[in-house]
């Protein structure tokens, strides 16, 4: 599909095509956030500012929902890389790169994918999807970015792949005003903290705020962890009503193309920190008494509690010997 950008001239993907040779070494970014923060939302429109930018951009969803490229598709999914693989291989085939990559405003788009609910592990998935990707030729493509689309609630160690084996050079975290997605930002911090101690290069770059309702809670984090706020995405009836119907809010003259403007800036700029990553007790200091359980006693269960009744205690078998 080729769209014709207000004041550009020429279709945005002829622009693109005709961009300089790109960067041997492109900026590989890996985004984080707790699922429903927002990653695809944000990624899908900074992408498209990027390209617009003249930059090549390819954009990978590493989420076994496989839902990175919708809104970017107009709500079409993609055939998986994974999926893709398996049924060329049963009918004696090999996955091509136009199987499984596919374009649109100047963006290079695929999904990972990964197997269905309760069939597989959405994490060793992810690592045989780097596996396509390599066979694939991923290290000889030119991009001037990738974007790599990771869900931030799974800690096992495929979704956090690009950060223990420096795939990516940078991490940005995806969160809002609420306890539950500043935790899952914090569990990113603290692996890429955990890998830089073990000689690792991964840092994060900043922190991209969504739905914004300017509470303070995620700015009060990054501060805390010693990250940058990239972009705050208000909490607007607008963008939600746009999402929602899988519309593009990054065009140029759109309202929210400045937006999304200075964020492709401040991504290219932004160094890779080692974060510092908050305690469990430090983040519910973020948010007031009322939102949170703060001011709540551990009250220890006893064996009488267990048993709904008196304990018998029975004598123990351990064998004890004489010290010699």
């Amino acid at each position: 599909m080729t769209i014709a950008m207000a004041g550009q001239g020429r279709p945005i993907e002829e622009r693109a095509a005709a961009s300089p040779a790109a960067s041997p070494k492109p900026q590989i970014i890996a985004i984080y956030g707790k699922g429903g923060i927002g990653k695809s939302f944000a990624l899908s429109n900074l992408s498209v500012m990027l390209a617009g930018q003249g930059k090549r951009v390819l954009l990978i969803g590493c989420d076994p929902k496989s839902d990175t490229t919708s809104l970017l598709f107009g709500g079409r999914s993609c055939p998986t890389l994974i999926g893709t693989s398996h049924r060329k291989k049963q009918a004696g085939g090999d996955i091509r790169i136009e199987d499984v990559c596919f374009k649109r405003f100047g963006v290079f788009a695929m999904e990972l994918g990964g197997p269905e609910v309760g069939r597989g592990c959405g994490g060793r998935g992810i690592i045989h999807g780097f596996e396509l990707l390599d066979q694939l030729g991923f290290r000889d493509w030119g991009f001037d970015f990738v974007l790599l689309d990771f869900l931030g609630d799974v800690v096992c160690g495929g979704f956090g792949l690009p950060i223990a084996r420096d795939l990516c050079q940078k991490v940005i975290v995806v969160g809002s005003n609420d306890l539950q997605s500043i935790y899952v930002a914090n569990n990113v911090c603290s692996a890429v903290d955990y890998f830089r101690a073990l000689g690792g290069n991964v840092g994060v770059a900043g922190m991209i705020i969504n739905k914004d309702d300017g509470t303070g809670e995620a700015r009060a984090f990054a501060d805390a962890v010693g990250i940058e706020v990239l972009a705050a995405i208000p909490a607007d009836e607008d963008i939600r009503r746009r999402s929602a119907k899988y519309q593009i809010v990054s065009h140029p003259g759109d309202r929210w193309a400045p937006l999304f403007e200075t964020l492709a800036g401040a991504i290219a700029k932004a160094p890779p920190v080692r974060p510092r990553p908050m305690t469990h007790d430090g983040l519910l200091g973020l948010f007031s008494d009322d939102q949170t359980g703060r001011d709540v006693t551990l009250d220890p269960a006893t064996q009488e509690d267990m048993r709904g009744g008196v304990t018998v205690v029975r004598p123990s078998l351990e064998v004890l010997y004489d010290e010699p």
